[in-house]
């Protein structure tokens, strides 16, 4: 790995924990805060691609998992990991490779709607998924009663979604970090139809 590729994992790791200023709003049910921090690992996978933006948020859980009060409301620490909240937490790293993928393998196509798409599919369908399987767990409930219970996040996240593809379009625009992969013979195809 190159340095700057560590400067950009770092710089996202921080990121993430610079998010956690915004304060949290509990919500009684399941005890999951509404946060800012989602946002870093959409960023983190659209804007470095899957590997950088995953190592970004392992960094950061790793750091949280050392103690460090990283997450919304100064928190941190293993513990942190066996919460209601904490399937959430550990499905960063895989949102932020998963939107990292799709944005390397659809570079090519990238456009304001196409990005919106991947990160509202990594940030709120698999983030959902992981972390209401989690919610489930924890508080004892059905894992459809869980995803019930994401609904008080879904405005915020959808504005987060935009926020992120914004801003990734205009990295994208202005200073590219993802490398993109060479035109292969049908993708070539595809853009002259």
């Amino acid at each position: 790995m190159r340095t700057r590729d560590i400067v950009y994992v770092a710089l996202f790791a921080a990121i993430t924990a610079g998010l956690a200023l915004f304060p949290p709003l509990p919500l009684s049910l399941t005890g999951v805060p509404i946060t800012a921090q989602s946002l870093g690992p959409m960023l983190a996978g659209s804007i470095l691609g899957w590997k950088r933006g995953a190592l970004s948020q392992l960094l950061f859980l790793a750091l949280v998992a050392a103690g460090l009060p990283l997450l919304a409301g100064g928190t941190g620490g293993l513990g942190r990991f066996a919460s209601a909240s904490g399937g959430y937490i550990i499905g960063w790293a895989i949102i932020a490779g998963l939107i990292g993928w799709l944005f390397e393998r659809l570079w090519h196509h990238l456009n304001l709607a196409v990005a919106i798409l991947i990160i509202a599919f990594g940030g709120i369908v698999v983030l959902y998924a992981i972390g209401s399987a989690w919610v489930a767990v924890v508080v004892h409930l059905g894992y459809f009663q869980a995803v019930a219970t994401n609904g008080p996040f879904l405005i915020g996240d959808a504005c987060k979604v935009v926020i992120a593809a914004l801003i990734a379009m205009g990295v994208k625009r202005a200073y590219p970090v993802i490398e993109p992969r060479p035109r292969t013979r049908q993708d070539k195809a595809s853009t002259a139809e």
